[in-house]
């Protein structure tokens, strides 16, 4: 049996070698990323709570199949937020071609944000409307909107999930930003 407070400690990448090894430690990676993935999500798509769970299910799978392959040179948090990211565009394209509906939660924000545009949409806005706004924009700037100011990701780490330069992180962001105002406004919604 795996001790979880001593394992709790050790760094993403340590656990990914330990559980290539011995498949126990890859809890601790679950642990770890479980809420966070859920939350990510939950932002990016109108997604059943039930869809969430099948989504981490997969996410989890896929990420273990695939740990020898895991590049040492990356972030794991950025590698498994890639894989997040395709099974959310795989979940969209199947629910763009079999349209039904579904419920859409926004999850929590960081109490703690320390971004301009996130304390700007945490003193304006209350979730229900930031949701709203989110429900109309395009999914390339939304996604990066999620990933910078909701998951407080840095542009290599946006980069490596998207797999775009960070130049064109940075121009989505900007587009991003505009996109998101346009739509408050176009939506009566003061920002």
């Amino acid at each position: 049996m795996l001790c979880m407070d001593k394992d709790i400690n050790k760094s993403d990448e340590d656990l990914v070698t330990l559980s290539i090894a011995r498949s126990e430690y890859f809890s601790v990676l679950i642990h770890r990323y479980e809420r966070r993935l859920w939350r990510y999500i939950s932002r990016l798509c109108s997604c059943s709570d039930q869809d969430i769970e099948d989504l981490l299910q997969e996410i989890f799978i896929k990420t273990y199949r695939n740990l020898n392959d895991f590049d040492s040179g990356l972030k794991f948090s950025s590698w498994i937020y890639r894989i997040t990211h395709n099974e959310v565009i795989s979940h969209y394209r199947k629910l763009k071609a079999r349209p039904q509906s579904t419920d859409f939660d926004l999850g929590l924000l960081p109490d703690n944000s320390i971004n301009e545009f996130t304390v700007l949409l945490d003193k304006k806005l209350d979730k229900p409307r930031i949701l709203k706004i989110l429900r109309t924009m395009d999914l390339k700037y939304k996604e990066v909107l999620v990933l910078r100011f909701f998951e407080e990701k840095d542009y290599n780490e946006i980069s490596d999930i998207l797999k775009k330069p960070s130049g064109t992180v940075a121009t989505l962001l900007n587009r991003a930003k505009r996109q998101f105002r346009d739509k408050a406004k176009k939506l009566n919604i003061d920002f």
